[in-house]
C-alpha cells in the first residue's frame, strides 16, 4: 500500500513539474501530423484502390469521373438521358445541330461560375459554338440522334476542376497513360492506381499496395482469405459472348448460319452460374427486346442442324476458339459442350484479338445507347469483329442513329435484336459478375 501511494505521488509530482513541456510536446505532435498530411497527400485518412486497365486522361472510367464531375446530361439506369449541367436541349434541324442550355447557379470546384466557354468537350469533326454564357452548340457533319448520350460523359474546367464532391489533387502519368489519380473530399482521400492486367491488380492487393480492387472478374484466391471482404454485383452493362468469324470466304464453315445456330444450341448457358445474356443490349435498357430467340440448351436440336452437313464435312471440321487467359476456364467448358455434339475444338489463349480467328470468346462492354453501328455494321472493318454483313441489319443500324422519335427508334432496335439473333453471328452467354475486394 505504501509503495502504491509513493508511485501515485511521484506521478503527479512529475506531471506538475513538467506540464508545460508535456503540453508543448502534444501540441507539436498534432501540428506535425497535419503538416505531414498537407505535404504528403497520400497520408492520413486515405484508401488505395486498384483498377485494371490502361487509360488516357480522356478515357478514365466513368465511375471514377462521376465522383469528380458530371456531363451536360446524365444517364438513368435504363439508359435514358436526363438533365445534368444542361437543363434542356434540342436539335434545330434533323439531328446535326444540338443546342444545350445550361442550368443557373452552378459552380466549378474553384467557386467560379459554370459558363459555356469553360466547358471542355472535344470531338472530331464537330464544331462547337458558345453564343452566350448559358448556351453551347454542337454542329455535327451528319445527323446523330444519340448525341445527348455522348455528352453525358463528365466534363471539366481546365485543370480537371469538376462539379462533384471529390476533387483531383494529383495525377501521375506513365507515358500517355494514367498511372495514379489522387482524389480528395474534405479530410478523405482516394488514391486510385491503374494496372495493365487483372493479375497485376491482384498482385498489388496481395502485397498490400492497395486496400481495394474494383471490377475484378475472378475473385480467386481471395474468396478463401478471411481478411478480405468481397462484394459481388451482376454487371448488366457487359456480356460474355463468342464472336464468330462470319466472313463468306473459302473454307470458312462459320459463314453458314445453321452451323452457328448449332454451336449456340449446344451450350448450356445457364451452367456458368451467372445471369444469362439473351442479346447485345442490356436488359435494363429502354430498347431491350425480351422476345428474341433465346437459344436454350438443346443438344438434340444442335445435332439436327448438323445433319444438313455431310459426314466428310463434319469429320474435317475443327473450331479454333481464341480467348484471353481470364476466360480460359469458360472456353474449356464450351469446348466440352461442342465436342459432346461431335464438333472438335482447339483453344488458343491470346492477349488480344488475333489477326485470323474462327471464334473469339470475349467480354463486351455494352454501349449506354442502343446504337451498335460500330460493332455490327458491314462497313466497320476495324470494329466489326464478327466480320458480319447483313443488309437488313445495316439498314436498321443506319435508321436507328438518325431517328429522333423515341418510340420509332425503340421499334428499330427491337427489330435489330430480333433479326440479329436469328442470324446468330455471336453466342450471347451471360452477364458477368463484377467483384470488389476490400481489405478488412
Amino acid at each position: 500500500m505504501l509503495k502504491l501511494r509513493y508511485y501515485f505521488r511521484l506521478f503527479f509530482t512529475f506531471i506538475s513539474r513538467f506540464q508545460k513541456i508535456l503540453f508543448l510536446g502534444i501540441l507539436i505532435g498534432i501540428l506535425s501530423f497535419f503538416a505531414l498530411e498537407f505535404v504528403f497527400p497520400e497520408l492520413g485518412n486515405s484508401r488505395h484502390i486498384g483498377i485494371t486497365g490502361r487509360y488516357h486522361t480522356e478515357t478514365i472510367p466513368r465511375e471514377i469521373l462521376s465522383m469528380v464531375s458530371q456531363g451536360l446530361t446524365n444517364i438513368t439506369d435504363t439508359g435514358e438521358t436526363v438533365p445534368g449541367i444542361a437543363e434542356s436541349w434540342e436539335t434545330t434541324d434533323d439531328g446535326s445541330t444540338w443546342v444545350f442550355h445550361l442550368r443557373d447557379n452552378l459552380k466549378w470546384q474553384d467557386g467560379s461560375a459554370i459558363t459555356s466557354d469553360t466547358i471542355q468537350y472535344s470531338f472530331e469533326d464537330v464544331k462547337i459554338e458558345v453564343p452566350d454564357p448559358k448556351t453551347i452548340i454542337f454542329k455535327l457533319n451528319a445527323p446523330f440522334s444519340p448525341f445527348p448520350v455522348v455528352v453525358s460523359r463528365p466534363t471539366f474546367k481546365k485543370g480537371l476542376l469538376g462539379t462533384g464532391e471529390w476533387k483531383v489533387t494529383s495525377i501521375s502519368l506513365s507515358g500517355s497513360f494514367v498511372e495514379k489519380l489522387v482524389l480528395k473530399r474534405g479530410g478523405d482521400k482516394q488514391v486510385i492506381r491503374f494496372y495493365p492486367s487483372e493479375e497485376k491488380t491482384k498482385l498489388a492487393f496481395k502485397l498490400g499496395q492497395i486496400d481495394e480492387a474494383w471490377d475484378i472478374i475472378d475473385p480467386l484466391p481471395f474468396n478463401e482469405w478471411g481478411t478480405v471482404k468481397i462484394e459481388e454485383a451482376t454487371n448488366k452493362s457487359r456480356y460474355v459472348g463468342i464472336f464468330f468469324n462470319t466472313a463468306k470466304e473459302d473454307g470458312n464453315d462459320l459463314s453458314d448460319k445453321k452451323l452457328r445456330q448449332s454451336l449456340s444450341y449446344a451450350i448450356d448457358k445457364s451452367s456458368f452460374g451467372f445471369e444469362r445474356a439473351l442479346g447485345p443490349i442490356s436488359p435494363d435498357s429502354w430498347a431491350y427486346n425480351p422476345q428474341i430467340k433465346d437459344y436454350e440448351y438443346d443438344p438434340n436440336h444442335s445435332k439436327e442442324l448438323l445433319s444438313d452437313f455431310s459426314e466428310e464435312a463434319l469429320s474435317n471440321l475443327t473450331i479454333e476458339l481464341s480467348t484471353t487467359a481470364i476466360l480460359l476456364p469458360i472456353a474449356e467448358r464450351i469446348s466440352h459442350f461442342w465436342e459432346a455434339v461431335g464438333i472438335r475444338t482447339n483453344i488458343l489463349v491470346t492477349p488480344v484479338l488475333p489477326e485470323t480467328y474462327r471464334a473469339f470468346l470475349a467480354i463486351y462492354d455494352i454501349p449506354e445507347d442502343p446504337d451498335q453501328y460500330s460493332t455490327w455494321h458491314s462497313t466497320q472493318v476495324s470494329t466489326n469483329i464478327s466480320k458480319y454483313s447483313n443488309p437488313r441489319i445495316d439498314k436498321l443500324l443506319e435508321d436507328g442513329r438518325i431517328e429522333l422519335d423515341p418510340e420509332v427508334r425503340k421499334k428499330i432496335y427491337l427489330d435489330f435484336q430480333r433479326f440479329l439473333l436469328e442470324d446468330a453471328p455471336a453466342v450471347f452467354l451471360y452477364h458477368p459478375a463484377s467483384f470488389k475486394l476490400i481489405r478488412k
